[in-house]
């Protein structure tokens, strides 16, 4: 979170709440968001209760895994007033991420491991930050609102108030999904002192369809909009740092840092768009890379690969255990047995547990 900058000299503009709104929007895609919608920074009370019962009900039946933090401060995520008491309005902002094809493809690829869409280019916690920081900016210089900023890094419930700010609703699979970017939105908040005039919230459009239930390889889905994050390969190859339980290891594949399959199956992506970002254009190293090269990877080399991406945040050994199960999914011996051989007796307990049940679970399969 962001604090409020000095105020410049000049004295501050003059504008009516409408006329500020429509400046911050158009600032806003001049710095390159793809969306802006505006919200109330309270929820209504039944919004409020609902969130509350929500997030409790996910925490209570263990459903967060280790990621012990969602049990906490539960208060300010339901409510971003809490968090800050001068908060009036949340400025929701969203960068396009789409891809250029279905990510999905380089699953019948063994050998190759599949990164997820979002991770393929620049770390966006960065971009999406800076983008933030520039328009809370602009804010306070020209009109000298106070501002707060959020990106992925405070209590604070993004898709609850992205879909209050008209820019989606929350699907089945609980991420967010527009009618304009399908499933491919990274999000991010500002909390203004201000209130401005608010966008209509955004109705559920999802009907019948359980397409990206059914897509789950996990079952990670108890039910609709309900996710077991003990089950969900995102979770399980990113925030989860210990070795994964032995029966999901084969329904892993060939996924080596996160999942896009509930997103991509989502029939709303039709309407979607290649992202316009140049930060998010995949890198030739990120997209399909071959399993075995990335099994010699030392901390240095992990560290060189990786650097200015968001995959450099698990570190190397939690990589290479993610590379080590999909080499034994691999279905490829000859190459992943070599591959496999210097990890059985690497500096790394958890590598060497997953290239020793990977080393089994190729030779059962052989």
């Amino acid at each position: 979170m962001a604090r409020t900058p000095p105020a410049p000299k000049r004295p501050p503009r003059r504008a009516s709440p409408a006329e500020l709104r429509d400046a911050i929007r158009d600032e806003a895609l001049r710095l390159g968001f793809d969306a802006v919608g505006f919200a109330p920074a309270s929820p209504a009370p039944e919004a409020r209760r609902e969130r509350l019962e929500q997030l409790s009900a996910f925490v209570g039946r263990g459903f967060h895994g280790d990621m012990g933090w969602l049990g906490q401060r539960t208060a300010e995520r339901v409510d971003p007033t809490t968090l800050w008491p001068d908060a009036r309005t949340v400025v929701s902002l969203a960068l396009n991420y789409g891809p250029r094809s279905d990510p999905r493809a380089v699953l019948e690829q063994s050998e190759r491991g599949s990164i997820s869409v979002y991770a393929q280019g620049r770390d966006y916690h960065e971009v999406m930050r800076s983008r933030l920081k520039a328009l809370g900016r602009f804010i306070w210089d020209d009109y000298r609102h106070s501002i707060k900023v959020f990106v992925d890094t405070a209590p604070v419930m993004e898709k609850p108030a992205a879909q209050m700010a008209g820019q989606g609703w929350q699907g089945k699979h609980t991420n967010l999904v527009s009618r304009t970017f399908g499933s491919w939105l990274f999000l991010g908040e500002l909390l203004l002192s201000v209130e401005l005039p608010f966008d209509a919230p955004e109705t559920d459009h999802c009907g019948r369809c359980q397409a990206c239930l059914d897509a789950c390889p996990t079952n990670a889905f108890p039910a609709p909009r309900q996710l077991d994050a003990r089950r969900c390969i995102s979770y399980l190859t990113i925030e989860h740092e210990g070795p994964v339980d032995a029966e999901l290891r084969p329904l892993l594949g060939n996924r080596i840092y996160g999942c896009d399959d509930c997103l991509a199956a989502c029939p709303w992506n039709k309407f979607a768009q290649e992202s316009r970002e140049a930060a998010f254009a995949p890198r030739g190293a990120l997209t399909a890379p071959l399993l075995a090269e990335l099994a010699t990877l030392d901390d240095a080399a992990f560290r060189q690969r990786f650097a200015g991406t968001a995959i450099k945040r698990i570190g190397r050994d939690r990589f290479i255990r993610n590379v080590a199960y999909a080499l034994g999914n691999s279905r490829s011996p000859a190459t992943a047995l070599p591959a496999l051989a210097p990890l059985l007796t690497d500096a790394s307990a958890l590598v060497r547990d997953a290239a020793s049940w990977a080393h089994a679970h190729l030779t059962r399969s052989a």
